[in-house]
């Protein structure tokens, strides 16, 4: 995967940041409200009381999308923000790493 994700300084004293180029912004929005509108249709299918292994079809289509955007943050993370932290010797991040890799494989 190649990215264009631009970051500045993803962490100061006080709050950590990120700096997404507009185009990645652009992208990632775009993929949200494609799956804002999934969701909607599934509410939709529930309430005309769809046959349930179609309803789970898109349940599955939209979970794909969500780890999909998932994936492109966490690839923007590990080239910007990750990097930058350990040439500052922060080793932390590491850890902090770990556990949001964690939290993305339980889906």
């Amino acid at each position: 995967m190649s990215t264009e994700h631009e970051q500045d300084h993803c962490q100061d004293n006080e709050h950590r940041t990120s700096h997404h180029s507009d185009k990645v912004k652009k992208n990632l929005i775009t993929r949200l409200n494609r799956i804002e509108g999934q969701i909607r249709g599934i509410k939709s299918l529930i309430e005309k009381d769809t046959y349930c292994d179609d309803v789970i079809t898109q349940i599955s289509a939209t979970q794909s999308a969500l780890n999909s955007v998932g994936k492109l943050l966490l690839e923007g993370h590990l080239r910007t923000c990750v990097v930058e932290r350990i040439q500052e010797g922060d080793e932390e991040i590491i850890d902090e790493l770990l556990i949001t890799v964690q939290r993305l494989m339980k889906k």
